[in-house]
This record gives C-alpha cells, sequence and structure tokens, in this order.
C-alpha cells in the first residue's frame, strides 16, 4: 500500500501562504466594536463549543482571535479593555500552537468539572456562566446590552446567563461576524489560493495511484497524505464515492476498483491555515455508458457557462441559470428554478418525508463484510441539491448560494464553488466543479490546476 505514491511528482510546486497578520486580526475586532457600539451594546460574547473530533461548533473564535478551541469571548466595546477569554472546559488534550490568541487579554481556564472523569464536582457549563458574568460586571457591564456571537451549541450558555443577569439585556448578534464574511482580504485569498493547490496536488496523487485492484480507502489515503503533508490541516473534510454507475458519495469503506467504476471525489472542505477551498473532479476507470458519458459532458458544459459570466456587477442567478441551461436543452430538467428543481434529498411533493426505495443492489466489496445494500441511493435523482454552488471562507459558516432566487450581484474579493452535479440512481452521476474567486475585471479560478473534465484511466 504505501509504495503506490513512491514515484508521485506533482505538475507543479505548491505556494503557501503566510498566517494572517496580528494588524488583520485587530481590524477585525475593530469593525465588530464598531457595529456593536452602533447597535448600542457595551459589550459582545463569542461562543463556541468542541464537537466530534477536535472540531469546534463553529469558526468564529478562529476569525476574531485565531483561537482554535473551544471557548467564550468577551469583547467589551470600549477599545481600553481587552477581550477575555474562557476555555479550557472539555477534556480535549489540544493545546497552542496553533491558534496561541491574537489581541487577547487574560485567557481563564475553566476546567472540565464532573464526578466520573475528574472526580470533582461541578459542571463545566455552570462553571463558565458564573465566570462570564463576573468578568461583565467587573467590567461595569451588569444591568447593559450584550451581544451575542454564536450557534445552537451556545443555547443552555446563553440561557444560564440571561437567568444570571437578570438585569442584563442580552441580544443575538452574529451576524454582525457573518457580514464580515461577504467579501475577503488580500491576505484571506492567498490562503484559499493555497488551500486550491492542496486540492489540486491532492487530486494529482489520487489519479496517480487509482487503477484496477486499488481500494477506495488507499485512493482516500493518498489523496490525504499529499495535502495533508504540505500543510492541509485535516482529512475528513471531503468524500470519495465509487460504483458503476457514479452515483456514490460518501467514505471509503473498501470498494475495489474494477473497469467499469465510475469515481467520484466531492472535495467538500480541504483546510489551510483555517481557511477551506473546495472543488468537485470525476473518474472514469475504462470505458462509461453512453448515457454516464453524456451526464459527465453536461456537467463540464454548465460549469463552463456558468464560468464565463464571472465578473463584478453580474447577479449569482445569472451563473445559476446559464448553468441548468445545458440540463434543460439536454432534457434532464424542465426548468432551471430552485424551488421546483428536483434535488436527492428533497421531500416529498407535499413536504413529508420520502419514502427510500427498498431494493437489492448487488455490491460485491460490502457483502464480502457480511453486509447487503438493500435500499437504492440516493432517494432522488437530480443534483444533490438545487442550485450550483455556494460561498467558500471558513468551515461551517453559513453561506450565500449561487442560485436562481439569489439576485445579489457579485463584487472583487467573493470567493464561491461553482459544482454541477446529476445523480440517477443505478443509471449515471456526475459531481464536477471549480473553486473562484471574483477579481476587478474577471475572475481567478483557484482550483485551475487540474482540470474539470473527468480523468480517465486506460485499462
Amino acid at each position: 500500500m504505501e509504495s503506490l505514491l513512491h514515484d508521485f511528482e506533482p505538475s507543479f510546486t505548491f505556494e503557501p501562504a503566510e498566517q494572517l497578520g496580528a494588524d488583520e486580526y485587530a481590524d477585525r475586532i475593530e469593525r465588530i466594536r464598531r457595529d456593536a457600539t452602533v447597535a448600542g451594546f457595551d459589550a459582545v460574547l463569542v461562543h463556541a463549543s468542541l464537537v466530534g473530533w477536535y472540531h469546534t461548533s463553529n469558526p468564529f473564535l478562529r476569525y476574531i482571535c485565531d483561537w482554535m478551541r473551544e471557548g467564550v469571548l468577551i469583547l467589551p466595546t470600549d477599545a481600553d479593555q481587552a477581550p477575555e477569554l474562557l476555555s479550557f472546559w472539555t477534556e480535549s488534550a489540544v493545546v497552542p500552537p496553533g491558534g496561541e490568541p491574537l489581541e487577547v487579554g487574560e485567557i481563564w481556564q475553566v476546567s472540565p468539572f464532573g464526578r466520573e472523569s475528574v472526580d470533582r464536582p461541578g459542571s463545566p457549563l455552570r462553571k463558565t456562566v458564573e465566570a462570564c458574568a463576573n468578568i461583565l460586571r467587573r467590567l461595569g457591564i451588569e444591568g447593559g446590552q450584550v451581544g451575542l456571537i454564536g450557534d445552537e451549541t451556545a443555547t443552555t450558555c446563553w440561557a444560564g446567563l440571561r437567568d444570571t443577569m437578570p438585569t442584563t439585556a442580552f441580544k443575538d448578534a452574529t451576524d454582525i461576524v457573518l457580514r464580515l464574511q461577504r467579501v475577503r482580504s488580500e491576505a484571506e485569498i492567498a490562503i484559499i489560493r493555497s488551500a486550491g493547490q492542496l486540492i489540486d496536488i491532492a487530486y494529482e496523487a489520487a489519479c496517480h495511484v487509482t487503477r484496477p485492484g486499488v481500494t477506495d480507502y488507499e485512493i482516500y489515503a493518498a489523496f490525504s497524505y499529499a495535502q495533508m503533508s504540505r500543510g492541509g490541516e485535516t482529512g475528513d473534510g471531503y468524500q470519495i464515492g465509487v460504483n458503476r454507475y457514479g452515483t456514490h458519495c460518501g467514505k471509503p469503506y473498501g470498494h475495489i476498483i474494477r473497469p467499469g467504476d465510475l469515481l467520484n471525489l466531492y472535495v467538500s472542505n480541504v483546510t489551510y491555515l483555517g481557511y477551506s477551498a473546495q472543488a468537485a473532479r470525476m473518474m472514469v476507470i475504462g470505458s462509461a455508458t453512453d448515457t454516464q458519458n453524456e451526464v459527465l459532458e453536461m456537467t463540464v458544459d454548465a460549469v463552463r457557462r456558468a464560468e464565463a459570466l464571472i465578473k463584478p456587477g453580474v447577479k449569482f442567478s445569472e451563473l445559476h441559470d446559464a448553468a441548468f441551461e445545458a440540463y434543460v436543452e439536454r432534457g434532464y430538467l424542465k426548468s432551471k428554478e430552485t424551488r421546483t428543481m428536483p434535488f436527492n434529498w428533497e421531500a416529498m411533493p407535499d413536504g413529508s418525508p420520502r419514502p427510500v426505495q427498498r431494493q437489492y443492489v448487488e455490491d460485491p466489496d460490502w457483502e464480502a463484510q457480511g453486509r447487503q445494500l438493500m435500499h437504492v441511493w440516493p432517494a432522488a435523482p437530480g443534483p444533490h441539491n438545487p442550485n450550483l454552488g455556494h460561498a467558500i471562507g471558513m468551515p461551517k459558516l453559513p453561506q450565500y448560494n449561487v442560485a436562481s432566487h439569489n439576485t445579489d450581484r457579485m463584487e472583487p474579493g467573493m470567493v464561491f464553488v461553482l459544482h454541477a452535479q446529476w445523480v440517477e440512481p443505478l443509471v449515471a452521476g456526475s459531481n464536477l466543479g471549480d473553486l473562484y474567486v471574483v477579481t476587478e475585471d474577471g475572475f481567478e479560478n483557484l482550483t485551475c490546476r487540474t482540470s474539470v473534465e473527468p480523468h480517465r484511466v486506460v485499462v
């Protein structure tokens, strides 16, 4: 297995971007403080929890002060009061570097209280709430107005603060930080450009090892090694799918590559220095059916039609419509409208849950593990979602979509992915796309070193 990459050399040299400077974080805090002042807030609290395997539930703290763990940032509106950070209320063994917080004064370690884990009575949540309330009181903010930035994992923390400080008004202010995500700075774009290069190098590595007899585990590992060995932060932000239709998308499970397979690498997230890139690529092992080739050609055509329109002042809806016109012309869609377009995860027309068709589907590699595929996936034909793409920046941030109802106009510095998809269960599937940044006079393709055309493996 380890020898598969022994003679691999990427077709270009990776260009790593530099870390964001402290001045960029200082500017972000200054802008947040200004918005807080306009809103009448005396302070802003920013919350992120730790979920899953050492990931935060949102990137807000990393965006504001480069903190990579859970925490509550207390950010006073007055510039002469330094932000303070509460953290370390979970047992996760993660300490800087990376992620020494910038522009922060005091850092407070809460501790993961609990009878079973550390044999110390207490609640980490309760202790965090009490500590936060005490800091707000010390800063003279009790009885004032406080803005709250977070996600659903912050609900119990915010509720605890409202109970503890009943004379203080707490109001959602998450939109303050979300507004900062629309247009990226040059330094941010440089990092995303490097993340895009990691995708291209990793895809070249995946192409290098893909041949009959190799498993999806090995292809996924080759992709992961190529990008992580150059600074990629995580190896679990993307999907691989292989079957004879091109309709699979998931995690590797032991599929052995065979002639006639279609492989999808849906690179939802390769992260570099906190910022992600996204693209989608397909491989054909040997030959494909006429219908499969038509679907592959259609999705390539859709991406290129939309790409040709990217420039400041053009509506996102125009990109969506141009791409899906390629589907209408070929008879795959009747309408380009997002609201009426079929898609893989849709419910029934009345909004009720859609039944997943129960049917035996042959999969010898799954059956070799003592299991059977007994449903047809996905449950409905169409693209994964009824749009062409979405904004890209830091993982897990809410995004604008490239859809028929998004009439916003593009601006220089906007970064988004365009991925054209079509999946017809047990027949044909394709998912192809690139990552773009809008420039003053057009666009730059940030995943341009590999082609959106499917890679064909000769057997």
